[in-house]
């Protein structure tokens, strides 16, 4: 296999923009053990030494940073670098209205304009996979956190420029991926460091596109359904593992008048018509799909801020409940179901080829020796090959059984108006409290690759919670 990645990429220093979608007026830097020097315009040291108990306050002046090192001011520059002296230092960043933040390595501070500051973390590729996987992701298991890095990185190393024209290769939110602090588990560590290097290719050996998102409701959505690019490798899977977690299951209610009043208003269909009435409040997801009467669920999804696109609709008199299944746009990963496979004892390989289909998982740098593709394994509820050999099959059993103490979806006792014609009724009142508490974190970015470019008005690829 013919890999056409560079293998030396994660071994190199990276720049992230943190605190990105914040405005920061003024922030405090302070140090802990390690020791830092303290540069401006990239030639002068202005402070060496600073440590436990020193402090630097920083604030936007002129597009200069003013610097204050223990309460002594020591000028205005156009650049401020926080140089770390050892491979385990790090920082304290504590913006004001923001929430404290640690960062390994060095932090290069600048002005934007004159009233906010831009601050860029220096760090290791892989001190910044670690981390990414710390804010992407929760649970116990080693593996899950492999997982995430290795989807991370791959995700990085195929999207470095992605920043460079504003001097950086990634930002901390949703546009990238989350980067909310250095890592600070030894567990998440030391998966990191197991994944070292691993990467997701396709046949060709090209890094491919890691789209991920919370839950997929059991069953993820294919990439065109989505967004504008067919991708071989982002195929709809049958996934029963994201049944009975967090963000299985969700709710929604709204009136019937404004239901309807938006697919008149705002798509100009003729709701007076029965059929188009009736399939509007009536319109019900087996399995995924991606319109309803023409019109993109993305679309629905984003105007109603919705959880995932994956819903039906039932109708109740004056009302309608959206019943919805996962959290997310449903492409590539499931980040719960993926929790379940590990909790499951799946292969972490596995894993990762059943939600992205044909693609192998490689070690770069020659650290192990690139294998043949095997036959993939075939994970619950997918169809299986009828070549498939015996230890395929076996885990096949073991799956679909472990997979039977899942909780599904369960229906809601009141049953939808039967009438054929959407007419007020007075029906009982029916609950929507069945959505499961909200993850913290999300995340969306935008596709930055030379044969799959979407700019933001073209609805470009969103990665999220």
């Amino acid at each position: 296999m013919l890999l056409l990645i560079p293998a030396v990429v994660f071994a190199e220093k990276v720049k992230v923009r943190v605190f990105s979608t914040a405005n920061i007026t003024t922030a405090k830097v302070s140090f802990e053990k390690t020791s830092y020097a303290l540069v401006a315009d990239e030639v002068d040291t202005i402070a060496s030494g600073l440590s436990a108990g020193d402090f630097v306050e920083l604030t936007p002046f002129a597009k200069e940073v003013v610097v204050v090192v223990n309460g002594k001011k020591m000028g205005n520059f156009a650049t401020v670098s926080f140089v770390s002296a050892d491979e385990e230092a790090f920082l304290y960043i504590s913006p004001k209205g923001c929430k404290q933040r640690s960062y390994e390595d060095d932090l290069i501070v600048t002005a934007l304009g004159s009233k906010y500051l831009q601050m860029v973390n220096h760090v290791e590729f892989e001190s910044y996979v670690a981390g990414v996987a710390q804010s992407e992701i929760y649970g116990k298991h080693s593996d899950i956190f492999r997982v995430q890095a290795i989807i991370s990185r791959t995700w990085a190393m195929r999207n470095m420029e992605k920043h460079r024209a504003d001097g950086y290769n990634f930002c901390d939110n949703v546009h990238c991926q989350a980067y909310h602090n250095r890592c600070i588990r030894d567990d998440i560590k030391q998966a990191a460091k197991e994944s070292f290097g691993e990467v997701l290719v396709d046949a060709e050996g090209n890094l491919i596109e890691t789209p991920f998102h919370s839950n997929s409701g059991g069953q993820t959505a294919n990439s065109e359904d989505v967004w504008k690019s067919e991708i071989a490798y982002l195929r709809s899977v049958k996934d029963t593992f994201s049944y009975g977690m967090k963000q299985s299951v969700w709710t929604k209610e709204f009136s019937t008048e404004k239901w309807l009043g938006y697919f008149a208003k705002n798509h100009k269909l003729d709701i007076n018509n029965d059929s188009v009435r009736n399939e509007l409040v009536n319109f019900v997801q087996d399995e995924r799909k991606a319109k309803i009467m023409g019109v993109p669920l993305t679309t629905i999804r984003k105007d109603w801020k919705l959880k995932s696109t994956f819903f039906s609709v039932f109708y109740y008199g004056d009302k309608v409940v959206l019943e919805g299944k996962g959290y997310g746009h449903g492409v590539g990963l499931s980040q719960e179901g993926a929790i379940r496979m590990v909790e499951l004892g799946i292969d972490y390989k596995d894993i990762l080829t059943h939600y992205y289909l044909g693609s192998q998982v490689v070690r770069l740098g020659g650290q192990e020796p690139v294998q043949e593709m095997e036959a993939p394994m075939y994970l619950a509820y997918n169809d299986s090959p009828t070549n498939a050999n015996d230890d395929a099959n076996d885990a096949l059993d073991f799956i679909a059984k472990a997979n039977q103490t899942a909780d599904m979806p369960q229906k809601q006792e009141l049953e939808p108006v039967e009438e054929k014609n959407v007419e007020p009724a007075d029906k009982g009142r029916r609950t929507s409290d069945l959505a499961s508490r909200m993850l913290s974190t999300k995340k969306q970015l935008e596709d930055n690759s030379s044969t799959n470019k979407n700019t933001e008005t073209e609805n470009g690829w969103v990665y999220e919670w």
